[in-house]
C-alpha cells in the first residue's frame, strides 16, 4: 500500500521536478557559463575532490530552490482544502507526512547523485590516478543539505499555508547562502559572516587549491545541523496542535547549537590538506604529488634534462631537484623561492601548456629565472618575467633567436611592444663575450630568488630594484 502511494506521490506531485531542478539547474551552470571550475588544476573534472566542492558550490542557488519546491508541496492539502478531512482520519499524521516528504527526498537525492554521478564520469574518464575517499562526505552532506531544505519547507508551508510562503522562503533562504557564501580569494576561502556561522550554508566555496579538502570536524558539524532542520521540518509538517507547533524549533536550534560547537573557528582548520594527495611520488630528483602522480612519467625525462642543463649554465649552484609546488598562497601572493630547487607549478600557464620539448624549455626557464606570480595574469610583473624567463632559456639551449616561451596575440600592443623590447635585450645580450653574458643570467637569477622583479633589467645590463 505504501509503496504504491509513493509511486503515485513520484509520478503526479511536484517531487520529480525537484529533482529535475537540481539536476538541470548544476548542470546549466557548470557547462554553459565558462567559469574557473572549467581551468588549472581544480577544474570540477579533474580530481574527485574538486568535483565534490564545485557540486557543493552550485548549493548557493540550489538550496534554496529545494526550499521553495518543498513549500509548494506543503501547500498541497490547504489548496485542496483537505487538512480538516485528513486531521479526521484514523492514519497517524506522521505516516501521512512521510510519503510526500519520501518522495521529495527521493526525487532530490536521485537529481543531485545523478549530477555527482556525472562528475564522478567526468573525473574517472580523465588521466587522474589518484581515488580518494574524502569526497563522499562533501557530496553526502550536500544531499542531506537539499534533503533537509526541502522538508524543511514542507513543514513551514504546513504551518503557514499562504501562496507568498514557498517565493518568501526562497528568497529568505537565498539571501542567506549569499550572506554566509564563503569566498576563496585567499589560501583558505574565508566570508563576510564569522567562519563557524558561515559553516551553516549548504554551499561551498570554489576550489583554488587542487590539496585543499573539509575537515571532518565541518562534516560532523554540518551534518549535526541539517539534521535538527529536517528534524523541524518533519515536526512542522505533522504538528497538529499550536503547543506542537511552538516545540518543533528545538532540533533546529539544538542542532545550529551543537554544530557551532563542533565547526572550526578558523578557515585554516576548515579547508585542510589532504596530506594523502599532497604525498610526493619521486622518479630520481623529480617529483609530484600523488594527486598528480599520472604526470610524473612525462615530466621525469624532460625534468632530469633540465636540470642538466641547469648544472652546464650554473655548475655547482645549479639546483638538483623538480619538485611540484605544495605551498598554500593566496592567488596574487609572492611564492617561496629556493635556489636548490625548481618549483613546478601545474596552475602557470607556460607549464601547464608545456608538451615534449617545450616542457624542458619551461623547466629550464623556471630554474634560471624562477617567477614570483605563477598564477598571476600575463601583465605588467608577470609579463615581464615571462620576457626575462623566454630570454634565459633561449640562452641555455644555445639558440640563435629568441623563442618565446608562450604564444602571444600579434595584435595586442602592449604584448607586441613588450616582445619588441624583449628582442632588443635578447641582441643586446648575445653580442656581449660569453662571459659577461653568463654574469648577467647569475644576476638576472638572484633577482628573480629575491623577487625584486629586476630579472629584465639585469639581462639589459642594469642593476636590478
Amino acid at each position: 500500500m505504501n509503496g504504491r502511494v509513493l509511486r503515485t506521490e513520484l509520478k503526479r506531485s511536484a517531487a520529480p521536478w525537484a529533482g529535475v531542478t537540481v539536476l538541470g539547474g548544476a548542470l546549466a551552470f557548470l557547462c554553459l557559463i565558462d567559469g574557473s571550475w572549467w581551468r588549472g588544476t581544480t577544474r570540477w573534472t579533474a580530481q574527485w575532490t574538486s568535483m565534490a566542492l564545485l557540486t557543493r558550490t552550485t548549493l548557493a542557488y540550489l538550496w534554496p530552490l529545494a526550499v521553495g519546491i518543498g513549500a509548494l508541496q506543503g501547500l498541497r492539502d490547504s489548496r485542496s482544502r483537505m487538512t480538516e478531512l485528513l486531521a479526521t482520519a484514523p492514519r497517524p499524521a506522521w505516516r501521512r507526512a512521510a510519503l510526500p516528504a519520501g518522495a521529495t527526498a527521493i526525487a532530490l537525492v536521485s537529481g543531485f547523485g545523478l549530477l555527482v554521478l556525472w562528475g564522478g564520469g567526468q573525473v574517472a574518464l580523465g588521466d587522474t590516478t589518484y581515488t580518494p575517499v574524502t569526497w563522499l562526505p562533501i557530496a553526502l552532506v550536500g544531499a542531506l543539505a537539499l534533503v533537509a531544505g526541502a522538508v524543511f519547507g514542507m513543514g513551514v508551508a504546513r504551518a503557514l499555508p499562504s501562496a507568498l510562503t514557498p517565493p518568501a522562503l526562497a528568497v529568505i533562504c537565498l539571501l542567506a547562502t549569499v550572506l554566509l557564501q564563503q569566498h576563496s580569494d585567499e589560501e583558505r576561502p574565508s566570508g563576510l559572516a564569522p567562519n563557524r556561522l558561515s559553516q551553516l550554508s549548504p554551499a561551498t566555496a570554489e576550489a583554488r587549491e587542487m590539496l585543499l579538502t573539509l575537515s571532518g570536524a565541518v562534516h560532523l558539524g554540518q551534518t549535526l545541523w541539517f539534521l535538527g532542520l529536517l528534524a523541524t521540518g518533519f515536526a512542522l509538517l505533522v504538528a497538529a496542535t499550536r503547543r506542537a507547533r511552538l516545540l518543533a524549533p528545538v532540533p533546529a536550534l539544538a542542532g545550529a547549537a551543537l554544530a557551532l560547537l563542533v565547526l572550526p573557528a578558523a578557515p585554516r582548520d576548515t579547508y585542510v590538506v589532504d596530506r594523502a594527495a599532497a604525498a610526493p611520488v619521486c622518479d630520481g630528483p623529480v617529483c609530484v604529488t600523488e594527486a598528480h602522480r599520472s604526470r610524473l612519467p612525462e615530466l621525469a625525462p624532460h625534468g632530469r634534462e633540465a636540470l642538466r642543463l641547469l648544472h652546464g649554465v650554473l655548475g655547482d649552484e645549479a639546483p638538483d631537484t623538480v619538485r611540484e609546488e605544495t605551498a598554500l598562497r593566496a592567488i596574487t601572493a609572492e611564492r617561496e623561492l629556493s635556489a636548490d630547487v625548481v618549483l613546478a607549478d601545474f596552475d602557470d600557464p607556460v607549464l601547464a601548456g608545456a608538451r615534449g620539448e617545450g616542457l624542458t624549455r619551461a623547466l629550464l626557464a623556471q630554474g634560471l629565472v624562477p617567477n614570483c606570480s605563477a598564477r598571476s595574469p600575463r601583465e605588467s610583473g608577470g609579463r615581464t618575467e615571462l620576457v626575462a624567463q623566454s630570454i634565459a632559456a633561449s640562452w641555455a639551449l644555445g639558440e640563435r633567436d629568441l623563442t618565446p616561451l608562450e604564444r602571444y596575440d600579434a595584435d595586442d600592443p602592449y604584448a607586441g611592444q613588450a616582445w619588441k623590447e624583449a628582442e632588443a635585450v635578447w641582441d643586446r645580450l648575445t653580442a656581449l663575450p660569453p662571459a659577461e653574458q653568463r654574469s648577467r643570467i647569475t644576476e638576472a637569477r638572484a633577482a628573480a630568488l629575491s623577487c625584486d622583479y629586476g630579472q629584465l633589467e639585469a639581462l639589459n645590463g642594469g642593476t636590478s630594484r
